[in-house]
């Protein structure tokens, strides 16, 4: 008996010796993760917002989105650029005094208020580390040619005219945003 198990062993081996071996399956191929996007199409996917979608983006420039439609800024401000834009929060227009913004919000005072709107609004872009000191003494050109006074106060606030810029440097695909406390108006005789 031992006979036979061992001659049926050695006959095993025997066919496994002579049986093709079978190739294992081809790993699955790598998927690329660093192959370049067409051109521009990632830049568009992670480009920043514009100064004018930021703005209609948060509920606390509101009155100024309104104020930049009612004026016809809309795509000035959407626009490349850049821009430098001092703006006035909500609560800065309603400091106003009574009736003032319904008034510049009709029709008829389109260009009043396109006069104060683009005087908040300066060609290039100033980050609050480039604004000079007060004892500079540098006027400022709004878009519509007036000028602002745009300055670092020896306790180093930052100052437009007379309103103190409360945040910073919110940068945009086409400038930077600086938050204003009040609603800078030109005098009347610029």
């Amino acid at each position: 008996m031992k006979t036979v198990l061992f001659a049926a062993a050695a006959s095993a081996l025997a066919l496994a010796a002579c049986t093709p071996a079978t190739e294992p399956a081809p790993a699955p191929a790598p998927v690329p993760i660093d192959e370049a996007a067409p051109d521009g199409a990632l830049d568009e996917a992670i480009a920043a917002p514009s100064i004018l979608e930021i703005a209609a983006g948060n509920p606390d420039f509101s009155t100024l989105v309104a104020a930049v439609n009612a004026a016809g800024l809309t795509e000035t401000l959407a626009s490349e650029g850049p821009f430098t834009v001092f703006a006035p929060t909500n609560a800065a227009f309603a400091a106003l005094p009574a009736g003032t913004l319904d008034e510049l919000l009709l029709p008829e005072n389109k260009d009043q208020l396109a006069r104060i709107v683009g005087y908040h609004v300066v060609s290039g872009k100033v980050l609050s580390a480039a604004v000079p000191a007060a004892s500079a003494g540098v006027a400022t050109p709004s878009i519509n040619g007036l000028d602002l006074s745009v300055r670092v106060e020896p306790d180093n606030a930052v100052k437009v005219n007379q309103a103190t810029v409360t945040q910073a440097d919110i940068e945009a695909s086409n400038g930077v945003i600086h938050v204003v406390d009040a609603v800078l108006m030109p005098r009347m005789e610029e």
